[in-house]
């Protein structure tokens, strides 16, 4: 089986909804916005999407994949300075997520996924390393020798992917409208994946302000259904 067959297919692996992480219990503030009747329709959740691509932390995250990478290569090869430089990456994406729902999402994610590739007898960071869920990312796609942009265009097809699952049980969104979504959004995953593949994550800038509210909001509701 020729290398970049297999790459891809262990990349479909980390996509899959199969996968032990727990994302599907988590909805990252779309069920505050469904209760504040804001996302109510097809295309209103079209226009959250679309913004959240292009302005939101999961933007960020995406083009910190790349860094994430180098710094693991770089430690595995033994450079002194790349594991505080991984450390200090992935703590300092997680207090960009300003709600304490959302860090206790991005670590319980990153820790399943270490806890997945130890099941599966795959190298891991140093034992008792801690990485939230970006950093774990990026550290299972090193391990599975992948690269961007496909790296980083499947981290954004999941979050897309998950956040349709979410609004089907809340919106509520039908399957089918669902799919139509992730099908038009497909255009706009391959041009940020290229795009934030060769970006600076410090550069970056989060404009979901609406996001974060909502995600800091989510605790405070009488009734729910996910996580976050």
């Amino acid at each position: 089986m020729a290398d970049r067959q297999l790459a891809r297919l262990r990349l479909y692996q980390l996509v899959s909804p199969a996968l032990p992480v727990g994302a599907f219990s988590y909805s990252e503030g779309l069920e505050v916005l469904v209760q504040a009747g804001q996302v109510t329709s097809e295309q209103a959740m079209e226009d959250w999407l679309s913004a959240e691509l292009r302005r939101g932390g999961v933007a960020i995250e995406a083009a910190a994949l790349a860094p994430l990478m180098a710094f693991m290569r770089a430690w595995k090869d033994g450079e002194p300075q790349a594991e505080q430089e991984l450390r200090s990456l992935d703590q300092w994406l997680l207090v960009q997520r300003e709600s304490a729902e959302l860090r206790a999402q991005q670590r319980q994610m990153g820790r399943s996924l270490l806890q997945l590739l130890a099941d599966l007898g795959w190298p891991l960071p140093r034992a008792g390393t801690l990485l939230a869920w970006p950093a774990a990312y990026a550290w299972a796609c090193a391990v599975l020798e992948l690269d961007s942009p496909e790296v980083e265009e499947a981290y954004l097809y999941s979050w897309v992917a998950n956040q349709l699952s979410a609004a089907v049980r809340l919106v509520p969104l039908g399957p089918t409208q669902a799919q139509r979504l992730q099908l038009r959004l497909a255009p706009l995953l391959a041009q940020r994946a290229q795009e934030l593949a060769s970006m600076d994550p410090g550069q970056q800038w989060n404009g979901g302000v609406g996001a974060g509210l909502a995600q800091l909001r989510h605790a405070e509701l009488y009734s729910r259904l996910f996580r976050s």
